[in-house]
């Protein structure tokens, strides 16, 4: 089973995201946080599999949590996804600079969420 960490401060958009990764088509375990001080909250809780981030979010946004995940060594091995409104490609760089190993622009295709996801997860697993 598959753990996936959904940070997103929109509620409604947190929904969407874990109704497109629930049809994944494996099994799923997915943990939901408000905010990136949440998240930080509650990585220690789970292994996870998969992080997938909102850059815009208050207290602790989405490049600080990414930046914090890749710093530290019990969590840097978990790929990371930006769901972003910042569709600029300086906005881009900077998340994969950052170590993201994918970036989807919001409105997001749920397919294209889900292949992106799939291919995190299966290149975690050879690793």
């Amino acid at each position: 089973m598959h753990q996936i960490l959904i940070v997103e401060d929109s509620p409604t958009m947190r929904s969407l995201v874990v109704s497109a990764l629930e049809e994944l088509g494996a099994p799923v375990k997915i943990t939901e946080a408000a905010s990136g001080f949440e998240a930080l909250r509650e990585l220690p809780r789970g292994e996870y599999d998969l992080i997938v981030t909102d850059i815009n979010m208050p207290d602790i946004n989405g490049l600080e949590l990414i930046s914090f995940v890749k710093r530290n060594a019990a969590y840097r091995s978990i790929p990371l996804l930006i769901i972003s409104t910042e569709g600029s490609e300086r906005d881009r760089e900077k998340g994969l600079g950052l170590g993201a190993d994918a970036y989807l622009v919001k409105p997001f295709d749920p397919e294209a969420l889900r292949r992106a996801a799939r291919e995190l997860l299966d290149k975690a697993r050879e690793a």
